[in-house]
C-alpha cells in the first residue's frame, strides 16, 4: 500500500445556503420525473402490449426518440446534482456545460427523427 496519504476536502468549513440545496433538489426532482415518466411507459407498454396482448404497440421513430430521450435527460440530471453537490464551488461552470450539452443531444435527437422519417 502506499504510504502518501490522499488530502481530503475538508467539508464542514463550507456553507450551504438554501438556495443551494433547492437548486439540488429541483435537479434531482428533474431526474426523477424523467425516470418515472419512462417507467410509466415501460410499464405500459409491458403489460398491454407483450403480457396482455390486448393492444398493439407500435414502436415508432417517435416513441424510440422518447424513451431514449427520457433515459439519457434522466441520467444526465442524476449526473448533474451529483457533480454540483460535490463541486460546489463550481456550480455555475458545470451547470452552463450540462446545459449545452443537453441542448447539444436534443438537437441530435430532433435531427436524427428527421431524418429517419424523411
Amino acid at each position: 500500500m502506499s504510504k502518501i496519504k490522499k488530502k481530503t476536502d475538508d467539508r464542514t468549513t463550507t456553507t450551504i445556503s438554501k438556495k443551494d440545496i433547492a437548486f439540488e433538489k429541483s435537479i434531482q426532482f428533474c431526474a426523477w420525473f424523467f425516470l418515472i415518466s419512462l417507467g410509466v411507459f415501460l410499464v405500459y407498454y409491458g403489460i398491454f402490449d407483450v403480457i396482455l396482448e390486448e393492444i398493439d404497440i407500435e414502436i415508432t421513430a417517435i416513441l424510440f426518440s422518447y424513451t431514449v430521450f427520457t433515459g439519457t435527460s434522466s441520467a444526465l440530471c442524476f449526473a448533474l446534482s451529483t457533480k454540483i453537490s460535490r463541486n460546489r464551488d463550481r456550480k455555475g461552470e458545470i451547470f452552463k456545460d450540462w446545459i449545452i450539452a443537453e441542448f447539444l443531444l436534443c438537437m441530435f435527437a430532433i435531427f436524427s427523427v428527421a431524418v429517419y422519417q424523411w
